[in-house]
């Protein structure tokens, strides 16, 4: 038997056309997530402190923290609190060694913001110079970690010129230096973006620079920094997330959430100022929700406790076997602080 149908092919065709417009402009938002690596990790380092072999030094001061509080792996898993087979663990503990030797650093972030400060504006535009001499040396000798960028100062009133500045100092001189060539995977962080108009303005001065510095159009990548509630939700009550990625223009492919200033704009105070507070979940959930399926990847903010000991031997002194105690204790609680952070990361959705 001939099915019975009662649609016309014209009637069908003009459903499916507009309905085919819809799906088009959704796969064009949301593609899919991105093959593309992505570090496991950001280091962010005052930009007047940077030198070409930054990233093995660090990998180095590691190695020895490493091997200095923890030399085997019982050790390491008690510190972490883990109970794992000791099998397992000892490979873990080999992969860790091989790490800190191998790529230490994945992603460096030289930092002209919170981790530099306000200077002169004579002292930043040669630090501005100077780094980026850094980064091309570093380019020459195979130096660098496989992501790099710089973060420069907001674009609010107070400090757009000097962000400017910054920027035009730093991407002139290194494609001078470089012939017009940048480092793989380079991106240029923004902190504390609010409005889809900053990240416009950022991806104008970023397309006037490429044709000055005879840059590849569209080489420069823009990384906003998610720090305040209004970069969540704006003044409408509409979520900002997804306003700000359409307003990057296809340039942004990284998001970056800051916890500290974060929590101080919403009347955190700094006792309670951590990666694990409720109200940054709540931000870290609204950026997972706005941009799942856009390739964008998204990175969960800092842990600010350094595992650092607070007694350091006086030239030529030793330290008490207390005060050495001591110093491996605050290590081993940093440490274990740093991983039920990334632990609470990984169950939220954050990689």
């Amino acid at each position: 038997m001939t099915p019975r149908t009662s649609l016309s092919k014209d009637e069908i065709a003009s459903v499916a056309g507009e309905l085919s417009e819809a799906n088009k402009e959704f796969m064009r938002r949301y593609p899919g997530e991105s093959e593309r690596r992505q570090p496991v990790h950001t280091v962010y380092g005052g930009a007047h402190l940077f030198q070409a072999d930054s990233a093995q030094k660090l990998g180095e001061v590691a190695l020895r923290s490493l091997r200095k509080y923890a030399p085997e792996a019982e050790t390491l898993a008690r510190a972490l609190g883990l109970s794992i087979d000791a099998a397992l663990m000892q490979k873990i503990y080999h992969r860790i060694v091989d790490k800190l030797q191998r790529e230490p650093v994945e992603d460096f972030r030289l930092d002209f913001e919170d981790g530099y400060g306000n200077r002169p504006d004579e002292e930043e535009d040669q630090h501005a110079g100077s780094s980026a001499s850094q980064i091309a040396q570093g380019m020459r000798d195979g130096t660098l970690p496989p992501f790099i960028g710089i973060r420069i100062k907001p674009m609010n009133e107070d400090l757009r010129a000097r962000s400017f500045r910054t920027l035009d100092i730093f991407v002139t001189s290194l494609a001078s230096e470089t012939a017009g060539k940048l480092p793989r995977n380079f991106v240029i962080t923004v902190p504390k973006i609010q409005l889809p108009e900053q990240v416009h303005a950022a991806i104008r001065l970023f397309a006037l620079l490429e044709r000055k510095a005879g840059l590849p159009t569209g080489s420069l990548k823009f990384e906003p920094m998610i720090e305040t509630p209004q970069s969540i939700i704006n003044s409408r009550g509409e979520i900002t997330l997804h306003s700000l990625l359409e307003a990057a223009d296809g340039r942004c492919g990284s998001v970056h959430f800051g916890v500290y200033d974060y929590t101080a704009s919403s009347g955190i105070t700094a006792a309670y100022q951590a990666m694990g507070h409720e109200a940054c979940d709540f931000a870290r959930q609204m950026m997972l929700v706005s941009l799942a399926g856009t390739g964008t990847h998204l990175s969960d903010g800092a842990t600010n406790i350094l595992p650092v000991g607070p007694h350091r031997a006086a030239p030529g002194g030793k330290l008490t076997a207390t005060q050495e105690e001591a110093n491996r204790a605050a290590v081993h609680q940093a440490w274990r602080l740093g991983f039920e952070d990334n632990l609470h990361s990984l169950r939220t959705g954050f990689y």
